[in-house]
């Protein structure tokens, strides 16, 4: 009687890389498909948070004789109140808790901002001055005081609604940042308040023979930024060419701030 052979039916080591090298090149495919899902997902719920804080400063303004809500009343003396929050010493963060709009808020208080932002915290004080607001920057400027007419005498001024006359083009908050450079002259990215203009003004009058003011814009979602505009509505931009260094001698591009759309005032006025 012969011997039957049993028959081998396993995977040879050469079909098992064949496998392996199938799945390790769709994955290659498939992850950076997966992480950009995931980022547009960040950027809509930051749209989301954008959009409450707009409502909430509207509904706030209706409640309070059309008046916005200021947006750092005693920025030129104590420094403890802001529109996200106040804090007891300048050595703390701003509580969102404590924030004039925290009532028009759901949660009561302002949200931060989903996407992953490396924003330095800790001491010395002013690594964290501005602590609590989100990674989000109110139009200070214009809205919420009138220092663009009389300068920062003019902080306990906020605009009001009738001011604005096309709202839809009218900034009121987005997605900000601020880049200063550490000790050893590196830069990093700090929690920052205010979205600020292009142009600092005189009298009312943009003075762009002064120079750019420090962006503060912050295109955090592939290159583009979240805006909550006066009319309640929320878009993304995209960032405009600017390399200019800042104040603190950080080059804006490599931080992702700047502008959007024009070098002027324009997205931010009441016009």
């Amino acid at each position: 009687m012969g011997m039957c052979k049993k028959q081998q039916n396993g995977f040879t080591l050469i079909e098992l890389l064949v496998v392996i090298s199938i799945i390790a090149i769709l994955l290659s495919i498939l992850l950076p498909a997966l992480a950009r899902i995931r980022q547009h997902a960040r950027q809509i719920v930051c749209q989301t948070n954008l959009q409450q804080l707009v409502l909430a400063n509207l509904g706030y303004a209706t409640e309070n004789q059309d008046c916005f809500v200021l947006a750092a009343q005693d920025i030129a003396s104590t420094n403890l109140c802001r529109w996200h929050g106040e804090r007891d010493t300048i050595n703390d963060p701003f509580d969102p808790r404590r924030s004039p709009l925290a009532d028009y808020i759901s949660d009561g208080k302002v949200k931060q901002c989903p996407e992953r932002v490396d924003f330095r915290h800790g001491a010395p004080w002013d690594w964290d001055f501005e602590d609590g607001c989100g990674g989000y920057g109110y139009n200070m400027t214009y809205v919420g005081s009138k220092i663009w007419r009389s300068g920062f005498a003019a902080c306990g001024q906020p605009a009001n609604q009738s001011d604005i006359q096309t709202s839809a083009e009218t900034l009121m908050f987005a997605d900000c940042a601020m880049a200063k450079l550490d000790e050893a002259g590196q830069p990093y990215l700090l929690e920052y308040s205010f979205a600020e203009p292009p142009f600092f003004l005189s009298d009312g009058v943009p003075m762009p023979a002064w120079g750019f003011a420090s962006p503060s814009i912050h295109f955090r979602h592939l290159g583009c930024t979240n805006v909550g505009w006066a009319d309640g509505h929320v878009d993304s931009r995209k960032r405009i060419e600017y390399n200019e260094l800042n104040v603190y001698g950080v080059q804006s591009s490599q931080m992702n701030l700047g502008w959007f759309d024009m070098l002027n005032n324009c997205y931010f006025d009441l016009e």
